[in-house]
Parts: structure tokens; sequence; C-alpha cells
């Protein structure tokens, strides 16, 4: 634990604490930060100025990033016949119906999406208390309940996240690898931005972003410049 903590002091002396950065200098900044022996994560955090307990006021949306996330996806699809066989197809790694949702009941959850078919959401919303609490419930506005079941797999292989604020305001998501490069880390960025930008709910009064900061898995946070950030 020692190095750990040596390494990130290191890391945090290389951050001005109060300064904004653009992103360009805070992209920089992170990856040269990045020293764990692992591929850390490049994760945002955005602090909105909403209350999630107003309807009005819910940011939910998905975004695809133009240069993927890095990591390895598994997904779950709720289907049938000719449009399990498409799942198939398409790489999803569980594909079934009534037996698929037997498996989630004894707790066998190792997919990170899950998708169905409109008419297997009869099955589905008997699971939601379980898919619910770990943001895996299929949606039709988030693209994951749908008859284009191969498309909905593509998307979530190729890079497509879901994103929900949390109770206090707040949005977390991973936007791509410490092994990319500066560029593909800025794209993926900003295109989540643009996504949260577009995703602002009607009910949000006043300034809708307050603050953002970047970090990787093992890395300080480098705060960005919102104006920056949403006028790129």
């Amino acid at each position: 634990m020692g190095k750990v903590g040596k390494r990130f002091t290191a890391a945090t002396e290389a951050v001005e604490s109060n300064k904004l950065y653009d992103l360009a200098s805070a992209v920089k900044i992170i990856k040269s930060n990045a020293t764990a022996k692992f591929d850390e994560t490049v994760e945002i955090a955005v602090n909105l100025g909403v209350d999630p307990k107003h309807a009005d006021q819910m940011v939910r949306g998905v975004v695809t990033l133009p240069n993927g996330t890095g990591k390895s996806v598994k997904v779950a699809v709720f289907a049938k016949g000719d449009k399990a066989d498409e799942a198939k197809a398409a790489g999803a790694e569980f594909v079934g119906a009534d037996d698929l949702a037997e498996l989630i009941k004894k707790g066998e959850m190792d997919f990170d999406r899950c998708i169905a078919t409109p008419d297997m959401m009869m099955v589905v919303g008997k699971l939601g208390k379980v898919l619910g609490p770990r943001g895996l419930m299929p949606n039709p506005k988030l693209g994951t309940v749908t008859a284009d079941v191969a498309q909905a797999v593509k998307d979530a292989k190729g890079g497509q996240i879901e994103f929900r604020v949390e109770k206090l305001g707040i949005i977390h998501a991973g936007v791509g690898k410490a092994s990319f490069d500066e560029k593909a880390i800025a794209e993926n960025v900003s295109s989540f931005i643009n996504a949260l930008n577009k995703a602002k709910p009607t009910g949000a009064k006043g300034t809708y972003m307050k603050r953002a900061t970047i970090s990787t898995t093992m890395g300080p946070g480098v705060k960005l410049d919102i104006a920056d950030l949403v006028s790129a």
C-alpha cells in the first residue's frame, strides 16, 4: 500500500486542485499519471443541477463512444425463435426466455447489458427487483427493448454506454482506457458531454452542468472547464 500511496501523492502534486483544465490538458495529465500495472479506466464524474427525486429532473440516456470503452461487454438477450438466433449470431453471450429468467433468479448474472424483444417483457418484468438495482432492466427509451436485437447487441459491444443520474445529482461513467491515445479519450469525453447536454430534462433550472472531473482508476481527479467542454 505504501507504493500506491507514494504514486498517488506524486500524481496529486501534478494537479492544481483549484484550477479548471481544458480537455486536452486534462487528458494529458491523467494519462501521465496512469502508472498502475493494469490498464486503468478513464472515468468522468459530472455534478448536475438537478434533483432526481422529481420525475421532470431525471437524467438518463445512452451514448455510443466513437472509440469504444476498451472493455469487453457481455450481453444477455431475452428472445425466442428467429430473434434468439439473430442475437446469438450478433455475439450475445446469454440468450433465452424463461430459462434465462430462471438463471437470473438464481443469481447467475455474469453480463453487463440486458436486451429484450417487446414480446418478452412479460417475462422480464418479473425480474425488476433483480435487474433494476443493477441498472440492467431493459428499457425501450434506451434501445434495449427492441425487435432489432442484432443491432442492439452490436451497439452494446461497440461502445454504447448507458448513463443515469444518481441520488445526489451526479453522473459517473467510464469513457475509455488509459492506454487509448489522447485524441481518442478526448473524443469519447466530448461525445459523452454532448449526449448529457442533450439529455437535459425540462425541469432543470439554473446551471445544468456544475462541475466535471476526469480521472483514471488509481489517479487523482482533474477538474474540467465546463464552458470549454460544452462549446467544444
